[in-house]
């Protein structure tokens, strides 16, 4: 049992969700204190990965919580693994205790380091990008499984591994669930993750300085690399030149490479064509702008990952707002959830649409929304979002469903996917028969000619834009 009062580690958590609830993640439940004494806080962590990420990442605001909580100077320290009761306490050169924990399994000898400190240039892998967190879909599925399958045989089922594409599609997530990945199952393997950016500017120090022998023992001594943004090789003769032998050496003994860039290997300007080939030797793979499904789904991912309660129709006029990528889709969470916090409500659409900055209903607009055309379709017809979005076939339900894909179509940019997987997950042809049947009967029936026409013109007061 934690020697710690469980109320005093809840106050400190209930401390964080309200003072700091852009940092409070799910997983945040799983974390135990251990104990307090001689003014540190211990909190035992469910693996290395949450524990590095807490200490460099979380640890002012933790520190915060403690002292606020207590009213007393504390520390807050972050361990994982199993403890035994080989433990020592001494003090640091800042004042605060540090413990020394004994694991069952010893960890794995560092190297010696250099001027250059290698180690501090490594990328702080993020709990959250991990593959149960991580949302395939068309736009990423072979991206997805290649990882996967990287994860769990390095070296051998993909090699290397080049995911490609824009910027906030999930190259930088892939990349740490599969380090992530290898170290779940095989804690002591070796991996080096770093931005291209850190790989050269190591390179250039350890040419000024004459280190070029711990630089390679370092990059050509790993069981896995990682290295983000590739792509800044370009132009780099020296560095290309130094990657090349690094690419082979690896290769060659079966260590595993994995690379992200923003482009396909040959669409990388000012990059050697010897490079370019061996990028090409394993799996490339691209991720491409996410679907209207995948964004729902990333929406709930991301609102379940911070224990945010969203409304469906708040997700789905997200996904219809923003569909650009996986980044805005978290930034627009985190957003909403800081609105929501600093103004003491809960989240609804009225609080999204000011947060996200969008005129509500009667507001002067030039761009037609999703968003209006249901505004004005539900309060004429009398029916819930809900309803539209449901399987329901009856009359008064299939109707306005119809007509808001017919003005969906018509005043907004998205296609015909993207509308049919708004409205219940329904597939194009739904939404073409649809079009066709409010243009049929348009032409048979005046009076729902003049219904349809009525909304248009209740949409372009709404939003000023002029009727298309």
């Amino acid at each position: 049992m934690p020697n710690i009062d469980p109320a005093l580690w809840r106050d400190i958590m209930a401390y964080l969700r309200k003072r700091h609830s852009s940092i409070c993640r799910q997983w945040f439940e799983e974390l135990e204190p251990i104990d307090l004494k001689g003014g540190l806080l211990r909190v035992n962590t469910s693996n290395g990965v949450q524990e590095k990420y807490l200490q460099s990442k979380c640890l002012d605001q933790f520190n915060e919580a403690a002292q606020s909580v207590t009213g007393a100077l504390i520390g807050v320290r972050f361990v994982s693994g199993r403890l035994t009761a080989d433990k020592s306490v001494s003090e640091d050169p800042k004042g605060l205790p540090e413990v020394t924990i004994t694991a069952k399994t010893p960890p794995r000898p560092r190297r010696s380091s250099s001027p250059s400190d290698f180690d501090a240039e490594q990328m702080v892998l993020i709990p959250d990008n991990s593959f149960e967190n991580f949302v395939p879909g068309p736009n990423n599925q072979l991206a997805y499984a290649a990882s996967v399958a990287v994860a769990s045989e390095p070296g051998t089922a993909y090699n290397p591994l080049f995911i490609h594409g824009g910027v906030g599609l999930g190259k930088t997530h892939l990349l740490q669930a599969i380090c992530q990945g290898i170290l779940n199952t095989k804690p002591d393997t070796e991996i080096l993750y770093v931005s291209c950016d850190a790989y050269m500017n190591q390179f250039i120090e350890c040419v000024q300085n004459k280190q070029m022998n711990e630089f390679r023992d370092r990059y050509r001594n790993v069981d896995v690399l990682v290295i983000d943004d590739i792509h800044f090789l370009a132009n780099r003769d020296r560095s290309q030149e130094e990657f090349f032998h690094t690419f082979n050496d690896l290769y060659q003994s079966n260590r595993q490479i994995v690379l992200s860039s923003d482009a396909a290997p040959g669409d990388i300007s000012d990059l050697e064509d010897r490079l370019i080939s061996r990028f090409q030797w394993g799996l490339t793979a691209e991720v491409t702008k996410p679907g209207y499904e995948t964004r729902v789904a990333i929406l709930r991912a991301k609102s379940e990952l911070r224990s945010m309660d969203v409304p469906d129709e708040v997700i789905a006029y997200l996904a219809t707002k923003i569909d650009s990528n996986a980044r805005e889709l978290e930034g627009a969470i985190v957003t909403i959830q800081g609105h929501a916090n600093l103004q003491g409500r809960s989240i609804d659409m009225k609080l999204v649409q000011e947060a996200m900055r969008e005129p509500v209903a009667g507001s002067k607009h030039s761009q037609v929304t999703l968003q209006h055309i249901i505004d004005a379709v539900t309060e004429y017809f009398g029916v819930k979002l809900s309803d539209l979005q449901s399987r329901r076939r009856h009359k008064s339900v299939t109707e306005p469903r119809q007509v808001c894909m017919w003005l969906a179509r018509k005043r907004t940019r998205f296609s015909l996917e993207e509308i049919g997987g708004y409205f219940g997950g329904r597939d194009h042809t739904t939404v073409m028969h649809s079009i066709r049947t409010v243009d049929a009967k348009s032409k048979k029936d005046p009076n729902f000619a003049k219904q349809v026409q009525h909304l248009d013109e209740v949409i372009n007061q709404d939003t000023g834009a002029p009727i298309a």
